[in-house]
C-alpha cells in the first residue's frame, strides 16, 4: 500500500513536468504548434502529448487554433499570467520607490516579451529634467539596459535567437561576437548599461531576476546623460541594493 502511494506521487510529479514542458513549448510559439510539433520539441511521444493537451483543454489553459490548426495557450493561462504579473509588480513596488528615493531618478519595471521589453511599472524621479515611459510601452532588447540585462539570464543560444529576431525586424546589422561579450560583461557585473544607445540624451543602468513562475523582470534606472557621469556611482549603488532587496522578496515568496 504505500509503495503504491509513492507510485502515484512519482506519476502525477511526472505528468505535471510534462504538462509544464507542453505549455512552456506554446509560449515560444504564440501562433500555434500542432501536436506533432509539441512533441518534436519536447522530445515526448505525440500520443502522451495528445493526452496531457486533452487535459489543458479541459481546464482552457490550452484551446485550438482555428487559424493554423494546432493548439495554442488558452485564456485561463493569460488570466493566470495577467495575475502574477500584477503580483511583481505590486511586490517591486516598494523596491522602485526606494530605487528613486535612493537617486533621485525615476525607475522602472519591465518584463520580458519575445523580443522586447514591455513597461509594468514606474516610479518618476524627483528632478525637474527626468525620464518618463509610458506603462504598456515596449522597447528593444540589445539597445537597452534593461534588455540586455534579461538577455544575460537566458541560455546562450535563446538570447543569440530572439536578438537575431531583433536585429531583423530593426533592420540593424548584428555581430555575434560583440553580443556574446557585451553579455559576459553583464553577468559579471551584476546589470547592465545603456549608454545613449537606445534614446539620445538618455543613459540608463538595469538589473533583471526571474520570478516565481519563471517570467524574467527587469528593474531599470533612465537617467538624463547629461547627469549621468556624476550620479553613475550612486546609481550602481543604489542598483545592487535593490537587486538584494528583490531577491530577499522572491525567496520570502517561495518559502
Amino acid at each position: 500500500m504505500k509503495t503504491e502511494k509513492v507510485e502515484s506521487g512519482r506519476n502525477g510529479i511526472q505528468v505535471i513536468s510534462r504538462a509544464a514542458r507542453v505549455l512552456r513549448s506554446l509560449k515560444e510559439h504564440p501562433d500555434g504548434l500542432s501536436f506533432g510539433q509539441i512533441a518534436t520539441n519536447i522530445d515526448l511521444p505525440r500520443s502522451t502529448v495528445q493526452r496531457i493537451v486533452g487535459a489543458l483543454q479541459a481546464e482552457r489553459l490550452i484551446i485550438a487554433n482555428m487559424s493554423g490548426g494546432g493548439v495554442r495557450l488558452g485564456p485561463e493561462l493569460a488570466a493566470l499570467a495577467e495575475a502574477a504579473r500584477f503580483n511583481t509588480a505590486e511586490q517591486c513596488r516598494p523596491v522602485l520607490l526606494e530605487l528613486t528615493k535612493a537617486t533621485g531618478e525615476t525607475s522602472d519595471l519591465s518584463v520580458l516579451r519575445g523580443d522586447k521589453m514591455i513597461f509594468i511599472d514606474q516610479v518618476p524621479g524627483t528632478h525637474r529634467l527626468r525620464t518618463i515611459s509610458s506603462v504598456g510601452e515596449a522597447f528593444p532588447l540589445t539597445s537597452t539596459a534593461n534588455g540586455r540585462a534579461c538577455l544575460a539570464q537566458l541560455p546562450r543560444q535563446d538570447a543569440l535567437s530572439r536578438a537575431r529576431s531583433e536585429a531583423k525586424r530593426l533592420q540593424v546589422e548584428f555581430d555575434e561576437k560583440t553580443f556574446c561579450n557585451a553579455l559576459d560583461k553583464v553577468s559579471e557585473l551584476g546589470f547592465a548599461y545603456d549608454l545613449d544607445e537606445h534614446s539620445d540624451g538618455i543613459s540608463a543602468i538595469g538589473f533583471a531576476f526571474t520570478d516565481h513562475i519563471g517570467e524574467i523582470h527587469a528593474i531599470s534606472v533612465p537617467v538624463p546623460t547629461s547627469r549621468f557621469e556624476r550620479q553613475i556611482a550612486v546609481i550602481e549603488a543604489a542598483v545592487v541594493a535593490a537587486a538584494e532587496k528583490v531577491s530577499k522578496v522572491l525567496q520570502k515568496e517561495t518559502t
